[in-house]
């Protein structure tokens, strides 16, 4: 496996590797990974003829009271799990290697970032597609790899690249989780262990949600006001927002199959999210 930390190395690589006809799976992380990470390596290897994994802690889609600087860094053992899950190469960048002096242009999205996280953290997704446009220019992969448990950022994702017309299969992967439901979460790195435990509601909530759909309740509002009452059942438990929503991240009354049950929860000073889509298996 190679560690490569400049663009020019990368685009060097990467057009042998093209002219070779070799197929590129890209798999971008901010590092800090965990099995959901792993998995989508994975999944890559058997894809491609080269996977290829991004570590670059994106200080564009982070907020000024946001945690980019506790934000876990650990690149050491980032790069030896990468290599175990298949990956061929690690990119590495700098922020001074991505992100030019007085940057003044940028890749916004509408409508779909009007809701969900993108209501509660102005500009993070203005950040997300700015670095993920820049490193899919530089990778020019063949797949793209990304977890649903970050469903908004996912759909975000698609849609850009067909706007903007990359050349790029996005692919969706399910949501990792621990044996007891949590989903797997960088951010779990900051929960004591009272707070693991209480995390837990975010899993919960979701089941019983469904739980409510599966017995022919279809209005949103009513699932909704119960799963904000069974969370608020945690002391620890802050609720930013509990919604049902689209595909297109829009508020739905009626559920149907397909609708996702979107959670965002701080525990303690953690902001965990999580989701479900209603008619996929529950699998926690």
């Amino acid at each position: 496996m190679q560690i490569i930390e400049s663009i020019g190395e990368a685009r060097s690589i990467i057009k042998r590797l093209k002219n070779q006809n070799k197929t590129i799976g890209f798999v971008p992380t901010m590092g800090a990974l965990h099995e959901g990470h792993l998995s989508l390596i994975k999944k890559s290897k058997k894809e491609n003829d080269n996977t290829i994994v991004s570590i670059f802690v994106n200080p564009l889609q982070f907020g000024p009271n946001e945690d980019f600087k506790k934000y876990p860094r650990t690149l050491e053992i980032d790069t030896k799990l990468a290599k175990e899950a298949g990956a061929d190469i690690v990119f590495t960048p700098s922020a001074d290697e991505i992100i030019t002096d007085n940057p003044l242009t940028y890749v916004d999205i509408n409508e779909l970032s009007d809701n969900l996280c993108g209501a509660k953290r102005p500009g993070h997704f203005r950040g997300v597609c700015t670095i993920v446009s820049k490193l899919f220019n530089i990778i020019m992969p063949d797949s793209a790899y990304f977890g649903k448990k970050d469903i908004q950022q996912f759909y975000i994702i698609k849609k850009m690249t067909n706007d903007l017309n990359f050349d790029i299969r996005i692919v969706p992967c399910p949501i990792i989780r621990e044996k007891d439901g949590l989903a797997m979460s960088s951010r779990n790195n900051y929960l004591t262990v009272k707070e693991r435990n209480d995390a837990l509601i975010l899993s919960k909530a979701l089941k019983k949600g469904v739980k409510l759909f599966e017995s022919k309740e279809t209005f949103s509002e009513i699932i909704i006001k119960e799963l904000k009452e069974f969370i608020k059942t945690v002391k620890n438990a802050d609720i930013d927002y509990v919604k049902i929503v689209d595909e297109n991240m829009k508020n739905v009354k009626i559920i149907n199959r397909g609708n996702i049950l979107a959670l965002a929860v701080y525990i303690g000073k953690t902001r965990l999210i999580d989701n479900h889509i209603f008619g996929e298996k529950v699998c926690f």
